[in-house]
């Protein structure tokens, strides 16, 4: 493993990812995009270009506590092998679990995670 993720920690972070109408379905998780430069605050943490940055988020609907950080430890595990290597610099991505996150091998999870990158990033080239 290279460096760590650069991670969305901040609600406001997480709200501009959203605005961003940017995302992509997978049954294990759904991948928001949002590209820096497009949204953004006048705050010190913005910046224009840099490494991907990733948040993670799993709702109540899932499950419990322990449910719910399991599906968030899976994410990162994935992420860290695939968001290096596949994420364009200067974009936002937040990972939101789903059920499906849990028992889907975690090979699937990483082929699903580089597809929705590679989709998504053509859908921001585009327009």
């Amino acid at each position: 493993m290279g460096q760590p993720l650069d991670i969305l920690k901040k609600r406001r972070q997480f709200l501009q990812v959203a605005a961003s109408h940017r995302k992509w379905v997978t049954p294990g998780f759904v991948l928001q995009l949002s590209v820096r430069g497009a949204i953004r605050s006048a705050t010190r943490d913005d910046q224009v270009l840099g490494s991907p940055r990733v948040g993670f988020t799993v709702t109540k609907r899932v499950g419990n506590a322990v449910v719910r950080n399991k599906v968030k430890r899976r994410l990162r595990a994935a992420a860290a092998e695939v968001v290096p290597s596949h994420a364009s610099a200067g974009n936002d991505y937040v990972l939101i679990g789903r059920k499906q996150a849990l028992e889907r091998p975690f090979q699937s999870l990483t082929s699903d995670l580089k597809w929705a990158l590679r989709k998504l990033d053509e859908r921001a080239d585009l327009g």
